[in-house]
């Protein structure tokens, strides 16, 4: 039998070229893509190889798992606090980014704040020195209290009539369920306007406002320092708080100290309570100084409490948004006095 020889294109050479698909009518070699080692899912593959071990090693390890993960939440939800707080105040600030002539009252500089005491009930404004046209608190049940609330109106409408550059306000929300959703500060603005102004009309009315959401006396000085800012543009120069003249030593110590404002450019005008009604009044007021002293911000405890229950209508408070540049003291709360700068500092 012949052994037979093969040439160079003999089945024992296939070995020596690349394996290839050949056309057979052209005779060419067809060229494929080489496919990707990776395939579309190989990075969802991955995510769940990580989530498998993961799982595992906190089977493993529950008390570092679980410390890891509080941290991680935690971490994430200082993450959303922080912007949620820097969006807010951005916005604060580009909202009242305007020029001053585009407020209210531009020229004002100097806020006069009278402090609510009672709701007038009255369906008529012949009767504000009636005190069955008040809305009453036991305390205040005495002869000739109607009158002092009448006074309050008139010496804030003098002071302010003596100051050109002046916005009066009267300060006091809604807080007495049974007198209806009517505030302190509306039942003063009436008064006032039923008395013509007490002969000022032209010269005061029309710079006279109201703050309506104060429930105590420490936010009848800041929220009306804010309701200056949103009316003004700035912040007052002086201010000047009108009340019982017993009261004068917790608004122009305590709630003063409390908001920084300068001792300088704070003025107090105090007028007489009812004399039959004077040593119970002084007695009261010296426990609630003694709240005050304790918790500045009436923002713990009693003072707190008392806040709540002089809000029968949860009025949704607007402040801060009118005065963002200090936004921080609003939140503030502590015996300690603000730590804070503040625009009048």
């Amino acid at each position: 039998m012949h052994n037979l020889s093969f040439g160079s294109g003999s089945p024992k050479h296939f070995h020596a070229y690349p394996r290839t698909d050949f056309d057979l009518e052209s005779g060419k070699p067809i060229k494929r893509t080489q496919k990707s080692k990776h395939s579309p899912l190989y990075p969802i593959k991955m995510i769940k190889s990580f989530g498998s071990s993961l799982q595992y090693y906190f089977k493993l390890h529950p008390f570092v798992g679980f410390f890891i993960a509080l941290c991680f939440a935690v971490t994430i939800i200082t993450i959303l606090s922080l912007y949620e707080n820097h969006y807010r105040t951005m916005n604060s600030y580009h909202k009242f980014d305007i020029g001053l002539d585009d407020y209210p009252f531009p020229k004002l500089q100097n806020l006069v704040m009278v402090a609510g005491h009672s709701i007038y009930t009255s369906s008529s404004c012949g009767k504000i020195e009636k005190e069955d046209s008040w809305y009453l608190e036991a305390y205040q049940k005495n002869a000739g209290q109607a009158a002092t609330f009448v006074t309050h109106v008139e010496e804030g409408i003098d002071i302010a009539a003596k100051d050109e550059s002046a916005l009066l306000l009267f300060s006091g929300g809604e807080t007495r369920k049974d007198a209806g959703p009517r505030s302190e500060a509306q039942s003063y603005w009436a008064v006032a306007d039923s008395k013509a102004w007490f002969g000022k009309e032209e010269s005061v009315k029309w710079r006279a406002l109201t703050e309506e959401h104060a429930r105590d006396s420490f936010e009848n000085l800041l929220f009306s320092v804010c309701r200056f800012r949103e009316l003004t543009g700035r912040y007052p120069q002086n201010i000047t708080v009108v009340s019982y003249d017993f009261k004068e030593e917790r608004f122009a110590h305590l709630h003063r100290s409390a908001i920084g404002f300068p001792e300088s450019r704070f003025f107090y005008a105090g007028t007489s309570a009812v004399s039959n009604a004077k040593a119970g009044a002084l007695k009261g007021e010296a426990l609630v100084r003694a709240q005050f002293q304790k918790d500045p911000f009436g923002c713990q405890g009693s003072l707190y409490h008392k806040k709540l229950k002089r809000d029968p209508f949860h009025r949704s408070i607007p402040y801060p948004n009118g005065c963002p540049e200090i936004e921080s003291l609003f939140r503030y709360c502590g015996p300690a006095p603000y730590p804070g700068s503040l625009p009048w500092a």
